[in-house]
């Protein structure tokens, strides 16, 4: 249908059509309203004759209309005429990017610049959510001023088959339907996952651009065939011609970028559109190889010409600079030699915070984030730049834990209440990566990529958001792959591989091209890598740095020592140091040791029990007398259970094994200790008890092919609550001490994590811990667990513990509050509003509980870092690599 000039749609006034293809005709007309000149594409009257396909162009219209970006048609208005809708957009005057290729390809940096506005505008779409579907050179307008436009934003996909589209070719207007979903894109240009039918995000356009960026460099089609099937098919199993065929003067680096958009793989693509901007941006200085003909214009004379007076002249001053700049250089390297040294600093708290921890220093050096509390005890991000005088919180980063920074220094990756976040560091509303079931850290690569511990190995997601993938195979051995930290090709990451056994624990090497992984060396801690080639973890204590050549991927020296006593942040391992790509340390320094010491309900410190000690688990018997705790041993790798006499603050070892041995819990009559330990052949936390009056008369209780840590001992003495810790989620289980003896599951999910279980004096109910939504909180259930449930924490909650009377409940908050609930036991059980009673700096895990309530719940035994008045200093080094030189 041809409308006629002079012809109303609305307001808008037809002058003259301009155009035509698949989606519908063109039209300059004029917006006699606002006195304009605009363009009016109307889509064909089928579009009218489906209300769903109605709507959803209605939605995609509104949706483009709200897209406000200088590389993006603007969207006016949309309408309907004679049945068949219409949009109005900006009117543009130039050519689209198709008719400029009929002349053939375009110079190298012209087309960087427009790839590059084109990227942009990709980006800003994505951002709000919106996907093109059909990108391609017919859909890109370049204006008279050089401006690239994206043209038809969320139309492709409101098409849908027609009988006459079966053989098709590659014709550049030409659309390729498939199933399911009538999902749709123009052959030559579609992404596999279009080829298959399958589902598409944002990665589908990247694919696209990189198609349209290959056309522009080569002047041809990345994919064709004599036929729309062979150019699919193409596109499934083909790679496109190496570019620098058609010119060599396309440099490698380029190829590069289009190599990355053009990945079968969505997961392999540049993981956003302001990612392949980036990429394109940093090409200023590599758009090309220098010709002959290069050279000769940049010369003061040219190849093949007779040399004149004057250009005897020039090249005598050409000689002249050349001999003073050599002389120049001879006496500056041979001056004397300053040495550089390292400098450091100390960076001063902020005022009335607490608990400040995991100091992260940015890729570029000039900028630190860290967590800490603020006044009213909210646990928050900070970052500080390193010539300002004070840190700034970051509005909305409530209960961030394990800090990373993006590759550009922009934005600070973390993790909070079961969501894997991300925030710009200068502030602003924080965006949801993913859902986690674990925060054990966080890597950016500079292709948007960010890897993240889970329960089944590290993970892959898009850091705009996306489902993320499993990067990572656990090894048997292993319990969990935690901390990964990426090199600097953005391919390879190193990573912990944390295991029951200290023997097990390795420093592992992995790449984001297979799940298989490698090991370096054995470690207990998080690394990272540091220019020039060094790996940086920490040893006994101490960070240490150890050389390793990043290109062949291989540890290539004996570590040394950079700093004493670096802070280890909870448990885990995640100890408390960072290094910037440019030579800039920080890290947290302080001892590890902890110390037990007594407190009120109003948190007022009361007294130490003996003295600080490299303390892990605490368990109070029944009468408050006697405590029992996991002690690590010198180098922090081995435990064992001690006993200690709280009145005359003296310990005594009841474990001698050379394995771990932890987690203990009181028998109710106070003549025996349950725990856990790995000393069995196959490495698995197994539970054994032993006598409260006779060290080394451990007996096998539980044997199994999962780690089981005990948790709880039944008042009648009857059975005994542990959480095991299965291949994929943790679950509640009781062992009964009597009959068969057989373990029996009592609260066990496929989806979430449940643990830490204490059974009530009464022996009629059970707290515990689970995320199921999406954060630990503390629940309680009757006993045996009927389905009834309560939860009992606000705001996140753990480690649940009674009061010898089951009238009220203790838990702690991660960042170490000691909470308080109200129980009253009728027919049903009632808790009230959880109070705060008063902070610590508990360090605390999942399962080791680092507190123990005396009978009457009126004081705490807490185990707290030994310098709990004196808050650790954060160090900053400059040029840290001096001082290791100087060691060396």
């Amino acid at each position: 249908m041809t409308i006629a000039s002079g012809t109303k749609l609305g307001r808008y006034e037809i002058r003259s059509q301009i155009g035509e293809g698949g989606m519908g005709e063109v039209y300059r007309a004029r917006d006699e309203k606002l006195n304009r000149d605009v363009a009016i594409k109307v889509l064909p009257s089928a579009f009218s004759e489906n209300t769903d396909r109605l709507h959803r162009f209605e939605q995609e219209a509104q949706a483009a209309g709200a897209l406000n970006h200088p590389n993006i048609l603007v969207v006016y208005d949309v309408g309907m005429h004679e049945s068949a809708p219409y949009v109005v957009s900006e009117f543009l005057e130039g050519e689209t990017l198709r008719e400029r290729l009929d002349h053939g390809p375009l110079a190298t940096r012209r087309a960087i610049d427009y790839a590059t506005q084109i990227a942009r505008g990709l980006a800003a779409a994505h951002d709000r959510g919106i996907v093109h579907r059909d990108l391609k050179p017919d859909n890109l307008f370049i204006t008279t001023d050089d401006r690239v436009k994206i043209l038809d934003f969320g139309l492709a996909k409101l098409s849908h088959p027609s009988s006459d589209q079966v053989a098709q070719t590659d014709i550049a207007t030409r659309k390729v339907h498939t199933d399911p979903g009538t999902v749709m894109g123009t052959a030559g240009y579609m992404s596999p996952e279009q080829v298959r039918g399958g589902s598409v995000d944002h990665r589908t356009d990247i694919f696209s651009f990189g198609a349209v960026l290959y056309e522009m460099l080569s002047g041809r089609r990345a994919f064709r065939g004599d036929s729309a099937i062979e150019t699919l098919n193409a596109i499934l199993k083909e790679e496109p011609a190496e570019l620098s065929a058609s010119s060599s003067n396309i440099a490698p680096a380029i190829e590069r970028v289009v190599w990355h958009c053009l990945e079968k793989s969505p997961e392999r693509r540049f993981q956003s559109a302001s990612d392949a901007a980036f990429a394109l941006e940093s090409l200023s200085g590599a758009t090309s190889h220098p010709t002959q003909e290069t050279l000769a214009a940049l010369s003061p004379f040219s190849y093949g010409r007779l040399l004149t007076r004057e250009r005897v002249l020039w090249l005598g001053i050409c000689a002249v600079l050349l001999i003073a700049v050599f002389a120049f250089a001879v006496a500056y390297l041979s001056r004397p030699q300053t040495n550089i040294h390292a400098v450091r600093l100390v960076l001063a708290i902020p005022e009335k915070t607490t608990l400040p921890a995991r100091v992260t220093i940015s890729p570029d050096g000039a900028r630190v984030a860290f967590i800490a509390n603020n006044a009213e005890g909210k646990r928050l991000l900070w970052v500080r730049a390193l010539d300002a005088v004070t840190a700034q919180p970051l509005t909305g980063t409530d209960g961030a834990i394990s800090p990373f920074w993006s590759p550009d220094s922009r934005s600070i990756g973390y993790f909070a209440s079961g969501k894997l976040l991300r925030v710009d560091a200068s502030g602003g509303r924080p965006q949801m990566v993913c859902d986690v079931r674990e925060d054990r850290g966080g890597a950016w690569n500079r292709d948007g990529v960010i890897l993240f511990a889970g329960p089944e190995g590290l993970y892959r997601v898009s850091a705009q958001g996306s489902t993320p993938t499993l990067a990572t195979k656990i090894d048997p051995k292993e319990e969990a792959h935690r901390w990964p930290y990426f090199l600097p090709d953005g391919r390879h990451f190193l990573f912990l591989g944390d295991a029951p056994t200290v023997e097990n624990h390795h420093i592992r090497l992995g790449s984001l091209d297979s799940q298989e992984t490698q090991i370096l060396f054995g470690a207990v801690t998080r690394v990272a890598y540091a220019d020039p080639g060094y790996l940086l973890y920490v040893n006994q204590g101490a960070l240490v740095a150890r050389p390793f050549d990043a290109e062949k991927l291989k540890v290539t020296g004996d570590s040394t020592i950079v700093a004493e006593r670096v802070t280890e942040v909870g448990e885990n391992h995640e100890f408390d140091f960072s290094v910037s790509d440019n030579g800039v340390l920080a890290y947290q320094s302080g001892s590890n040791q902890s110390q037990l010491v007594w407190f009120d309900r109003s948190g007022k410190k009361l007294e130490p029990v003996g003295e600080p000690d490299a303390y892990a688990a605490v368990a109070l018997s029944a009468d408050g007398r006697r405590a029992a705790v996991g002690m690590l041993d010198a180098d922090g790798r081995h435990s064992d259970v001690w006993l200690l006499d709280l009145s005359r603050g003296t310990k005594s070892p009841l474990t001698f094994d050379p394995k771990s041995d932890g987690a203990p819990v009181w028998s109710p009559d106070g003549s025996r200790i349950a725990f856990y330990s790995n000393r069995a052949g196959d490495g698995n936390a197994n539970i054994f008890v032993t006598s409260a009056g006779a060290a080394g008369d451990d007996q096998l209780l539980l044997a199994s092919d999962s780690d089981d840590v005990p948790t709880s001992w039944s008042r009648d003495g009857q059975s005994i609550l542990f959480t095991r810790f299965g291949k994929a989620h943790a679950g509640v289980w009781l062992l009964p001490l009597s009959g068969d003896r057989q373990p029996k599951p009592l609260l066990q999910s496929a989806v979430f994590d449940q643990g830490g279980a204490s059974l009530s004096p009464n022996g009629r109910f059970v707290a515990y811990m689970s995320n199921e939504s999406g954060r630990f909180e503390v629940y309680v259930q009757s006993f045996p667990p009927s389905g009834d449930k309560w939860m009992v924490s606000s705001g996140g909650g753990a480690l649940p513990l009674w009061r010898g009377d089951g009238k009220e409940l203790f838990y702690l908050t991660q960042d170490g509050k000691v909470m308080s609930a109200e129980i009253k036991i009728g027919a049903k059980l009632e808790s009230g509003l959880p109070q705060q009673l008063f902070q610590t700096r508990i360090k605390f895990g999942f399962s080791d509980y680092p507190y123990g309530v005396a009978p009457e719940g009126s004081r705490f035994l807490i185990n707290a870092p030994a310098e709990a008045d004196d808050p650790a200093p954060m160090i900053i080094v400059l040029n840290w690599t001096a001082s290791l030189k100087q060691k060396q």
